[in-house]
Parts: C-alpha cells; sequence; structure tokens
C-alpha cells in the first residue's frame, strides 16, 4: 500500500515537472543586425552573436530555444533576416514552421571605443608594444516578436559599457582579422559578453519571473533614458 502511494506521488511530481519543462517560453533568435561603425563587424558576426545569445539564454535554464540550422534557412526564406521586419503572417508562419513561440531580434545601434595610450611603449622586430587604457561601449536594440500574432511584445535598448588596461600588441602594417574570438579578452568582447547577459536577464525577468525584477528594469530604463536625454545638446 505504500509503495502503491509514493508510487502515485512520484508520478504526480513527474507530470508536474514535465509541464514545467512544457511551459518554457520556446524562443528563435535571429541573426543580429548592425547599424553602428564598429570595427570588429564583419560577414558572420550576426550570427555568432545571434548563437551567444543563444547559449547565454539556455544557459538561464528558462527557456527552450530553437537550434540556428533549423531557423536560418526559414528566416531566410521569409526575408526577417534581410529586412530586420516582420511583415504580416510571417512570424506566425516562422513560429509553426520552427516551434518557436517567439523571435528575438537584436540590431547593434551603437559602438564606441576609446584607447589612450599610456607611455612606456617600444618598438621590437616590427612589432610595437605599449601600455594602453581601453573603454568600450556597446547599444542592442531589442525587440521580441509574438509568433502567432507578429506584434512587438517587448523592446528595449540595452547597454553595456566595459573598460581595461593591458598591453598593446600589434603589427605596424596590415593588423588582424578573423571572428570574435579574438575579442574574447578585450574590452570590446567584455561589452559584448555584458549587453548579451544583460539581454538574457532582462527576458527571464519580464517573460518567466515576472517578480519584483520588473521593477527594477523599470527603474533602469527611466535612468537610461534620463542620461541619454541629458547628454543631448540642443542649440
Amino acid at each position: 500500500m505504500k509503495k502503491t502511494r509514493w508510487f502515485g506521488v512520484l508520478m504526480i511530481a513527474a507530470l508536474f515537472s514535465g509541464g514545467a519543462i512544457a511551459s518554457k517560453p520556446v524562443l528563435g533568435v535571429a541573426e543580429f543586425k548592425n547599424q553602428s561603425a564598429a570595427g570588429w563587424w564583419r560577414g558572420g558576426v550576426g550570427w555568432e552573436l545571434a548563437g551567444m545569445l543563444s547559449n547565454e539564454l539556455a544557459g538561464t535554464e528558462k527557456f527552450r530555444v530553437v537550434e540556428r540550422s533549423k531557423l536560418e534557412s526559414v528566416l531566410r526564406e521569409q526575408d526577417l533576416g534581410a529586412s530586420g521586419r516582420v511583415r504580416a503572417g510571417t512570424a506566425a508562419k516562422i513560429g509553426q514552421m520552427t516551434g518557436a513561440q517567439y523571435l528575438v531580434i537584436g540590431t547593434v545601434s551603437a559602438y564606441e571605443e576609446k584607447t589612450q595610450g599610456t607611455g612606456g611603449g617600444i618598438s621590437i622586430g616590427g612589432f610595437s608594444i605599449g601600455g594602453r587604457s581601453e573603454d568600450a561601449y556597446i547599444a542592442v536594440d531589442l525587440r521580441v516578436v509574438n509568433a502567432s500574432t507578429g506584434e512587438l511584445d517587448f523592446t528595449r535598448t540595452v547597454e553595456a559599457r566595459s573598460g581595461g588596461f593591458g598591453i598593446d600588441l600589434g603589427l605596424y602594417r596590415g593588423g588582424f582579422g578573423g571572428n570574435l574570438s579574438q575579442y574574447e579578452n578585450t574590452p570590446a568582447g567584455k561589452a559584448i559578453r555584458a549587453v548579451l547577459m544583460e539581454i538574457s536577464e532582462y527576458l527571464a525577468c519580464v517573460m518567466v519571473d515576472k517578480d519584483s525584477c520588473l521593477a527594477e528594469y523599470k527603474q533602469k530604463e527611466q535612468k537610461r533614458r534620463e542620461k541619454t536625454r541629458g547628454s543631448i545638446k540642443l542649440d
């Protein structure tokens, strides 16, 4: 009898657990777009940022995320990746074809960096080695589209800033190329990572937690707007 009772309890717990998993919002992260003058932006970076954000969202354990391989071809077919907009009926089609309930769209709207030499640099064999301080700032315009209605359920501008001091090692000629992995330990890379973490935490708050964090993000947004207004100078 006791065994039967415990078996029933375990079955109920399993059902509730499965329901909790099923209730997680399913997100598809579109290729990021760029409207800034970021020097690190080049072909393929938009999908790299989408992948990094997908990892951050999955890491919260509050979302299920559609794989890029399943999403990319559908987005291309529906022209969402190219336009950054959602036409009537497009979001619903993407949702039906990929299983995504929401489409996360990010646009890098601003990027600035400031590098100052601190003196003491030397040159050896064509390489320059010198102290430098760096600061990087990035802003991403975030939109979350409801795949059922095609409407924007959430919008926000997310900002991050990073600074650091380090040793500059670079060639006089050419410079270097590659993808975002080169910037991982630079102020630019840290700012990128910080803004993606902030996006994932914000979405976890407004889409899942819906607790006291809502007031905190409302306050953050008010401060951001006030700071932006304060920096605008009109003649």
